[in-house]
C-alpha cells in the first residue's frame, strides 16, 4: 500500500518525547501541533478540550437556529428539536473524553 506523504504529519505525544524528525521513503514527514483522527481533535499533549469547546460551539449555533426559526416556545416543540438537533453535537466522541458522562446521561432519562 502507498501511502500519500502529503497528507501524513507526525503529532509528538507525551512530556518527554524527543521530538525528532521523520521521513517516509526520501521526504521529510512535517510535523503538527494538533490532528483530526476519526473526528476526533487530539493535540500534543494529548488534551481534548478544544475538542469539547468545538462540539459546544457547533450545538450553540444550531440552538440559535432553532431559537431565530421556531416561533413557538412550548415545551413539546423545542424539547424534540434540542433532543434531535443539539444533543448529538455534544455527545459525539463522548465515550472517548469522558466515558462517565453518557451513563450519567442514562440514568437522568
Amino acid at each position: 500500500m502507498k501511502f500519500n506523504k502529503a497528507k501524513c504529519k507526525v503529532l509528538h505525544a507525551g512530556r518527554h518525547n524527543p521530538k525528532r524528525d521523520h521521513r517516509l521513503g526520501e521526504e521529510w514527514i512535517e510535523s503538527s501541533p494538533e490532528e483530526k483522527d476519526f473526528g476526533v481533535l487530539i493535540d500534543e499533549k494529548l488534551n481534548m478540550s478544544w475538542q469539547c469547546a468545538l462540539a459546544a460551539q457547533k450545538a450553540n449555533c444550531v440552538l440559535g437556529c432553532i431559537k431565530r426559526g421556531v416561533t413557538s416556545r412550548s415545551r413539546e416543540v423545542i424539547l424534540p428539536l434540542c433532543s434531535a438537533l443539539v444533543r448529538p453535537h455534544l455527545e459525539y466522541c463522548v465515550q472517548l473524553w469522558g466515558p462517565q458522562y453518557r451513563r450519567d446521561m442514562e440514568l437522568l432519562e
